[in-house]
Parts: structure tokens; C-alpha cells; sequence
């Protein structure tokens, strides 16, 4: 095995300490602190006209109740009113603006490092519901936390107002408060519990309808339309339960606070009525007491104030697990300016869940060459694709393109060097353009591409051509291989990688993309299935579970039938020495394929692959089945 570079030594991942619990929850609340200052100023003030709008109004009718002048504290309860109104209206728009923004800034945090994290990280991250209904929870954390604060005080002005008018009603109202507060703590304590089991059930129907609807065609053909409507649906149980355990603690605490409060209030009225009897209090005076009363009794809303902060917590809990994923650590170095894209893979090895999926790979992809890479479903095929373009990382191992290890090189170094086409290519972008070209391209580079794809012959015959809207386009299945191709060669690449890109592309398409290939600069690793794709490679990587079995020319490791049965054929040996093409003109033709064991046949593996000399075909006693691999 190649030892590592000291400086690739120096760029491995050390892992994070995890990010403290909360800390988007801090981020969010302080990104709209502005906006929540400006909500919580505008419930002060409209709590503050609320307050002093009884004191007013029970002056105004006691003067006019003694026929004086009561003018003036009319306009003033008019303008406490107008105050009220304004503020309400103030802080349903800002907050209705902030919490927009906040959702919107969450959902980039989120996909960025959705996106920034290694694949197997972010398996079962359930990322559209925590971009959804999870982040629009989130969102309203500056404005729930305003309106959390600011919540109490119009109850507190109004009990402070009862004792201001008389002292024994707000002694009658105090009996009760508590009892409210018992209930409010019930409800932070038993409500974000449940609420966070609801959302996580929610988070799992979504992850397992997403899957379905991306196979309903398989489920349709199938008939098991039921049965995967039950395998859908089966969280719903938990949800449920879940949602009932959250509706019964709001609904008790929401029950008791409607009930308590109107109690209260009664109270309040008896002892203001039996100090207005006594002398002790005017008209006026019980006027105040029973909007202070409702002012204090008002208290209740903080349990839905309360409620909202409750929602905020759990969304962005539920969105931090996705921006708290670790990212992939890059390093600050370039390629060399004159490389040729070779690719060395030293004593690779992946392990997932405890099972070795790729183990002690060592393979040298030499510069400008094409590699197939073959083998049975499950061998590690494209795992070695991923770990051979960092897509992931191995567990141990290195993997060198021109020298240098893919853990040193900056981010846009890799990526620049780097591309990939794949079976199943997802298309972003409003249009044909927008998803092959994925930034800025001259028109002359977006042309050649598709060409090289085969893509034009199709892209042309659309109604505006590649400005077609992408849902304005079906395409069939080798129609989006095609593009996931042209998107490939919208870059000069050292390093082109196609995982099983061609698949369903027919013949003479197949062969078009191929001759492309060979035209393109860099190394070439591609996936395949193909006879006659295998026969037209320098080399052959023949991978059988998780490690090599053989490498070197297809004519040399077409003499063992088991590889010959990768490709499903038969005892006889040689129909994949020269395996028919197609050409230009449709013609066949049998393709030329070296047959120089001892020059063509690489060298770079581990000591324990042994070479059989008369036939040139090296394989790992590890993983010989007995099927005719040389010993």
C-alpha cells in the first residue's frame, strides 16, 4: 500500500464537536432581532393603550353621568383605541414578513448543509418535511419570541390596574393565579414533548410516501398498490396518538384557563359590585374594574403565546439536525497544472452498518485511458464510483488523482476535475439549457455538449429547442441519460466518471456516446453492463464482492466463464474477444481488442493477487469461487 502524503495526513476529517443544543434556535432569534424589537415595542405600546384605556373610560362616564364636560377623554379613549388597532396591524404585518424571511434563511442553511454533508450522513434526514412544515415552524421563532415576552404585559397592567382602583377586587382576582400558572408550566412541559413526537411520525410518512411516489410506475406494474398504501400509512398510528397526546394538553389547558378566567372576572365583579353599594367605588370605577378584569384575565392567551414559542423550539430543533451535519472536509490545494487525470485507489476500504463494502482495493486508472468497471449487482460498484470522485470517503485508504490526495484539494478544485453522469440524472433548472449548462455557459459549449450526448437529435425537434421548459419536455429514460451525459462534457474533466450512464441508450446511440468519449480528455471510469463497452476499454476492473477479482484487458478476462457470466453468457470463449459494434453507417464490425497478455495486463495490485502466466488473468484467492479463475 502507497502510504499517504504528510499533508494529506494533515487534512483528514477530525470530528466536530457537536454543535450545541439550540444554538439555530439563538441564530434565528438573533437574525430577526430587529423586526421582534419592533413587534415587541408594538405590543408594549398597544398594551400600554389597552392598559390605561378603563382608567379613561371610566372618567369619561362619570363625568358625563354628572353632566360635566367629558370631551377630552373621549378623544383620548379614541386615540387609545386607534392605538390598539394600529399596533395589532403593525405586528401581523412584521411578523408576517419576518417570519418569511426566517423560513426562507433556514431552508438555505439547511440545504447547504444537506448538501455539503457526505452522502452517508444524510441518509434518513427526512430533509422535505424539515424543509416544509418544520422550517415554517421555525421561522416564526423571532416574532413567538416577542410575542412570547411581550405576552404578559397586558395581564400584568390589568391586575396592576385592579389594585390601583381597589385594592380588595384585585385580592379577589389573585386567588386564581396560582392555578393558571400550574397550568401554563403543564403546558410547556407536556406539549413540546408531544409535539416533537408528531413531527418526527410526520417526518417518516413523508420520507416513506417520497420513496412511493418515486416508484409508483413499479408499484402500479406490480399490483401492490395496497399493500404499499399500509407501509405508507403505518406511522400514522404514532401520528395519531401523537397528535391527540398534543390536542388533549392544549385542549385541558386551554379548558381550564377559559374556565378559571370568566370565574375570575366574576369574582372581580361581585366584591366591585359590593364596594359600588358600599360607596367606596362610582360607576366609573366598576366600568374599570371589569375591563381590567378581562385585561387580567387575559392571562389565558399566554398559553397560546406560549404555544407558539413551543412550535418554534421543535421546528428548529427538527432543522438543526440537518445543519448540524457534518461536512466534508476540504483541503487548499490545486492539481498540477500538467496532469493526465491518472487515478490511484491504495488499500480502499468502506465499511457501512459493519459490513465491508469495499475491501483493500488498490487499482491504478492510468491517464487518458478508459476503465470499465464490471461486475454483479452488490459488488461495490458504485460505492468504488463515489469513493474514486470523493462523492464519499473511504474508511481507510487513499485515492491519488495525479498524485495528489482528493482530501488536500480545495472544493472547487475537486469539482472542476472532476464529473459524473449517472443512471438516473435529476434535472434542475427552468430549462433543457438551465439543467445541462448549471451556470453560466456560451451557447457554441452548450451546442457541442449535447451533440457529444447524442442529445441534439432530440433537443432540436422540442418546440424552442433547448430553451424548452423542462415540464414542457417528456423525456424517455435514455433521453435523460443523454442529458446527464451532455451535462458531463460541459467541462473539460480530468476525471469522467459514468455510473451505469448508459444503460438506456440504445445501440447506435450507445456507440455515438462511446466514440464521444474516447474524444474526451482526462480519464475515463464508467459503470457498465455492456459487452461491447467492456471490449472497447483499455481495461477491465472486474469487481466481485467488494474486491478485485481480476483487471486487465476484456479478451484476457473473457477466458474464465465466471466473468463471462457477469455478462449472462455462456461456455463458449469467444464472442467477447471481438465483440460486434456498430458503426457510423450501421454497418457491423468486430472491434479491436488487445490480446497482449503480458504487456497489457496492469500490474498495480496487492501482493496477495495472483497472475496466472499463461492466461494473464489475476485474481484473489479471497474471493475465487472455483468457477475457472486461474489459481
Amino acid at each position: 500500500m502507497t502510504a499517504a502524503p504528510a499533508d494529506a495526513a494533515r487534512a483528514r476529517a477530525t470530528p466536530a464537536p457537536p454543535p450545541a443544543e439550540g444554538r439555530l434556535l439563538r441564530e434565528a432569534v438573533r437574525r430577526g432581532r430587529g423586526p421582534a424589537a419592533l413587534v415587541l415595542a408594538a405590543t408594549a405600546l398597544g398594551a400600554a393603550a389597552a392598559v390605561t384605556l378603563p382608567l379613561a373610560l371610566g372618567r369619561a362616564v362619570d363625568l358625563l353621568i354628572a353632566r360635566a364636560d367629558a370631551g377630552s377623554w373621549v378623544l383620548l379613549c379614541t386615540a387609545l383605541i386607534a392605538t390598539e388597532v394600529a399596533t395589532d396591524a403593525l405586528v401581523a404585518r412584521t411578523g408576517g414578513r419576518t417570519g418569511a424571511a426566517t423560513t426562507a434563511w433556514l431552508r438555505r442553511r439547511a440545504l447547504a448543509g444537506f448538501l455539503a454533508a457526505p452522502p452517508a450522513a444524510t441518509t434518513g434526514t427526512g430533509l422535505p418535511t424539515r424543509l416544509t412544515a418544520n422550517a415554517l415552524d421555525a421561522g416564526t421563532a423571532p416574532v413567538a419570541a416577542a410575542t412570547a415576552a411581550a405576552a404578559g404585559l397586558a395581564p400584568l397592567g390589568g391586575l396592576a390596574g385592579l389594585f390601583l382602583v381597589d385594592p380588595w377586587a384585585g385580592a379577589a382576582f389573585v386567588c386564581g393565579v396560582p392555578l393558571l400558572l400550574l397550568i401554563l408550566r403543564a403546558l410547556l412541559r407536556d406539549g413540546r414533548a408531544a409535539l416533537t413526537t408528531y413531527q418526527e411520525e410526520q417526518g417518516r410518512m413523508a420520507r416513506l410516501l417520497t420513496g412511493a411516489l418515486s416508484g409508483a410506475a413499479t408499484i402500479a406494474a406490480a399490483g401492490t398498490v395496497r399493500a404499499e398504501e399500509r407501509r405508507v400509512l403505518a406511522p400514522l398510528a404514532g401520528m395519531r396518538a401523537a397528535g391527540e397526546r398534543t390536542w388533549r394538553v392544549q385542549g385541558r389547558a386551554a379548558g381550564l384557563s377559559g374556565a378559571l378566567m370568566p370565574l375570575l372576572v366574576a369574582a372581580v365583579l361581585a366584591v366591585g359590585g359590593v364596594r359600588l353599594v358600599a360607596g367606596h367605588l362610582t360607576p366609573g370605577d366598576l366600568l374599570a374594574l371589569s375591563r381590567y378584569a378581562v385585561l387580567a384575565a387575559g392571562a389565558g392567551a399566554l398559553a397560546g403565546a406560549l404555544n407558539g414559542w413551543v412550535r418554534a423550539k421543535a421546528g428548529t430543533a427538527r432543522v438543526e439536525t440537518v445543519t448540524a451535519l457534518p461536512p466534508t472536509p476540504h483541503g487548499t490545494r490545486d492539481l498540477p497544472p500538467h496532469g493526465d487525470g491518472t487515478l490511484a485507489l491504495h488499500g480502499v476500504h468502506v465499511t457501512r452498518d459493519g459490513v465491508p463494502l469495499l475491501d483493500s482495493v488498490t487499482l491504478t486508472l492510468p491517464g487518458g485511458t478508459t476503465t470499465a468497471l464490471v461486475g454483479p449487482s452488490g459488488s461495490g460498484k458504485s460505492l468504488l464510483a463515489a469513493v474514486a470522485g470523493r462523492l464519499t470517503d473511504p474508511d481507510q485508504g487513499t485515492v491519488l488523482l495525479d498524485g495528489t490526495d482528493l482530501r488536500t484539494l480545495s472544493a472547487d478544485t475537486l469539482r472542476h476535475a472532476v464529473a459524473y453522469a449517472f443512471e438516473r440524472p435529476a434535472l434542475f433548472g427552468a430549462t433543457i439549457a438551465d439543467a445541462v449548462a448549471c451556470g453560466p455557459l456560451p451557447e457554441p459549449d452548450l451546442r457541442r455538449a449535447l451533440r457529444r450526448a447524442a442529445a441534439d437529435t432530440f433537443t432540436d425537434r422540442l418546440p424552442h429547442g433547448p430553451r424548452t421548459p423542462l415540464p414542457e419536455a417528456p423525456l424517455s429514460g435514455g433521453e435523460l441519460q443523454r442529458l446527464g451525459l451532455a451535462r458531463a462534457f460541459t467541462r473539460p474533466t480530468r476525471l469522467l466518471i459514468l455510473d451505469d450512464a448508459t444503460s438506456s441508450l440504445d445501440t447506435v446511440t450507445a456507440h455515438l456516446v462511446a466514440r464521444a468519449l474516447t474524444d474526451t480528455p482526462g480519464t475515463r471510469l464508467t459503470i457498465t453492463h455492456r459487452l461491447t463497452t467492456a471490449a472497447q476499454s483499455d481495461q477491465v476492473v472486474w469487481l466481485d464482492g467488494g474486491r478485485i477479482r481480476g483487471t486487465g484487458p476484456h479478451s484476457v478476462l473473457w477466458r474464465d466463464p465466471a466473468y463471462r457470466a457477469v455478462f449472462g453468457a455462456g461456455a463458449g470463449g469467444d464472442a467477447g474477444a471481438g465483440a460486434d459494434t456498430v458503426t457510423d453507417t450501421g454497418a457491423r464490425r468486430r472491434s479491436d481488442v488487445r490480446t497482449d497478455v503480458t504487456s497489457d495486463v496492469r500490474t498495480e495490485l496487492p501482493t496477495d493477487m495472483r497472475t496466472d502466466l499463461h492466461t494473464g488473468i489475476r485474481t484473489d484467492p479471497r474471493v475465487d469461487t472455483g468457477t475457472g479463475a486461474a489459481e
